[in-house]
């Protein structure tokens, strides 16, 4: 039986979802996370060397790592059908989009809240930061100008990857859409999706997604 191990308000929420787009048969597990700091509860750090979310396991195998879990799970699980061929126009766009969300995108978003707690601010790391995390951010709005969806004509791992960024992440410090159109339209459709509705209830219940 596949398990999914998520911890309340974190990347996590993305394997739930990823399991109800491929209407899978799975076991869910919620923690919460600690009240005195916020982080996770020993028993979750137990469940993986790394000691963070997201973790699944999968008969003997403990697997981490939000991009690795994504793969793992369409493949192994979905038949692939959240990822486009080989050889597909998609596949290039969707590759980068799966892999930018944790490797650039959430890169930037940590150094950010790093430097904003930092004391005595340091003004050229955080330019540095500012400007890295301003053209990420036009790309991901120009991306959603051109395709529906960031691996291309339908739904992929890339979208499930990125939306967390978009949205949850930014619980964590100030980051508004405003000026981000498309970055609005696509979330109002990634929002009316029945899976994603049904993965949010599951993860946080109670709690309104930030979808805007």
């Amino acid at each position: 039986m596949l398990t999914v191990h998520h911890l309340g308000i974190s990347q996590s929420e993305r394997i739930v979802w990823l399991c109800e787009e491929l209407e899978l048969d799975y076991e869910f597990k919620r923690y919460d996370r600690r009240a005195d700091n916020r982080l996770a509860p020993d028993e979750y750090k137990a469940l993986h060397p790394m000691g963070i979310a997201p973790v699944i396991q999968d008969g003997d195998l403990v697997l981490g790592e939000s991009g690795a879990i994504c793969e793992y799970i369409d493949h192994v699980h979905g038949a692939a059908k959240l990822s486009p061929e080989v050889g597909s126009a998609d596949y290039p766009d969707h590759l980068f989009w799966l892999h930018s969300a944790n490797g650039t995108f959430m890169t930037n978003g940590m150094m950010q809240l790093m430097l904003n707690m930092a004391e005595p601010r340091n003004d050229m790391p955080a330019s540095f930061v500012a400007d890295r995390t301003r053209k990420a951010w036009d790309m991901v709005e120009a991306r959603l100008g051109e395709a529906e969806f960031f691996g291309g004509s339908q739904l992929t791992t890339a979208d499930i990857m990125m939306v967390y960024c978009l949205t949850t992440a930014r619980m964590f410090r100030e980051a508004p859409i405003d000026a981000y159109p498309n970055v609005q339209a696509y979330l109002k459709r990634i929002g009316e999706r029945p899976a994603y509705q049904r993965a949010w209830a599951k993860c946080e219940p109670g709690v309104p997604p930030k979808l805007d």
